[in-house]
């Protein structure tokens, strides 16, 4: 703690209770007397705040006992976010394959089931199947509906978030401009009863980006995702929030054209896209006609886990090819963290991605850069999207609204 007044919009003194939930939540204030000293608010203020959030189930005390108080006098007791008052749903769609949890609010993963699920087939029956999924999973940790307080669903497509829409997805026919937010909700309300819970909808990169920034990398300023599976797609991290671009379209790394793709088409239309040469669908498709029996990225990975000479030699190949995008890429934003996720991403893939980044790039542009491999796996794209609920809901201008609404 400084001692200075926390910024607040309002000038000192004039902090929210949404906005000392905040200090609390990032733990940069964790008693009375600490959150005094950030706000400038006067004891009774700061009490009067807090007294709202102990209604609300969203604040208890700490389990740690009495601190030392920043101001002098008694021992303080210490503040905590409560992350058992409410749960978040999320899911995290694939081409192929989807996986659906229900998270506490700190993003433990209580309950999870994966499966088949081919977006395919649609947005209203694969939104349908999901409602049913979270049904059961809710029914398996014995919460009930009115304990979720909003749904994050993760999609391999391009999203305005402001709306929760899907915008010209090259791999997901059917799905552009789609309602998403109405559909879940409707089969949520279905399958558990739950009624006017808020959907939040983003693209799979950027929410695996955020989930594994966040857990892994909290201090690292800019960091990036690339996410090889059927299609290819980036998520940038930036000072700690998604990157997203003026309309959602940022990261669409697949979509960048490449010489040795000229004669390529691909899945949106065009020839020549990093994707149609690299990703692994366009592995699949390349063993497939040496009659190697392969369709998606999900079944190069199976080969790969098996050391299947012909998709090893691919997958190196195909890394080589991104690996040289990503030199341009590593050039303009300079990240300490370059991820490499999804299907494809094993020791083939990253070390085709190396000899072409380190050899293409500036050396000043790698000198302190970190080529790593995921770290939470496929449940990335989950804890990034239950993390991307909390925070939408606990800001501290959304704080204020909810709390109104609870009548505290």
């Amino acid at each position: 703690m400084t001692g200075r007044p926390v910024r607040t919009g309002r000038g000192a003194g004039q902090a929210s209770a949404g906005e000392l939930l905040e200090l609390v939540r990032s733990r940069r204030a964790v008693t009375r007397g600490a959150l005094q000293q950030a706000t400038g608010l006067s004891r009774a203020t700061v009490g009067q705040r807090l007294d709202r959030l102990f209604r609300a189930g969203w604040l208890r005390e700490g389990a740690g006992g009495p601190v030392e108080s920043p101001l002098g006098g008694r021992p303080s007791i210490t503040l905590e976010f409560d992350d058992e008052h409410a749960v978040v749903l999320a899911a995290d769609l694939d081409t192929r394959h989807a996986r659906a949890a229900v998270l506490s609010l700190s993003g433990e993963i209580l309950a999870e089931h994966s499966g088949t699920l081919v977006v395919d087939d649609g947005p209203d029956l694969v939104l349908g199947e999901l409602g049913r999924w979270f049904g059961e999973l809710l029914e398996k940790t014995g919460r009930g509906a009115e304990s979720v307080c909003g749904v994050g669903l993760a999609v391999p497509g391009p999203v305005d978030t402001e709306s929760g829409r899907v915008v010209q997805p090259p791999i997901m026919p059917g799905w552009d401009g789609y309602d998403i937010r109405s559909r879940l909700a409707r089969a949520l309300a279905e399958h558990t009863g739950a009624a006017e819970v808020p959907v939040l909808v983003d693209n799979d990169a950027n929410l695996m980006a955020y989930g594994e920034q966040r857990t892994g990398y909290p201090d690292c300023s800019a960091f990036v995702l690339v996410k090889v599976s059927t299609g290819i797609g980036a998520g940038v991290v930036v000072d700690g929030a998604v990157f997203r671009g003026i309309d959602g379209g940022a990261g669409d790394l697949g979509h960048i054209r490449v010489p040795e793709g000229a004669q390529m088409l691909c899945r949106c239309g065009s020839y020549g896209c990093l994707a149609a040469v690299a990703s692994g669908g366009a592995v699949a498709r390349r063993l497939a006609e040496t009659g190697v029996p392969a369709a998606s990225g999900s079944d190069v990975r199976d080969l790969l886990a098996s050391g299947h000479p012909e998709a090893v030699g691919l997958a190196r190949e195909a890394g080589r090819r991104v690996g040289d995008v990503l030199a341009t890429v590593v050039t303009l934003l300079n990240p300490g963290v370059l991820m490499i996720a999804g299907d494809l991403a094993g020791t083939p893939f990253l070390t085709g991605v190396r000899e072409l980044l380190y050899q293409r790039a500036l050396p000043r542009s790698t000198a302190h850069l970190d080529v790593v491999t995921s770290r939470l796996g496929e449940r990335s794209g989950l804890v990034g999207a239950g993390a991307m609920v909390v925070e939408h809901l606990y800001a501290p201008e959304r704080v204020e609204e909810r709390l109104r609404a609870l009548g505290v």
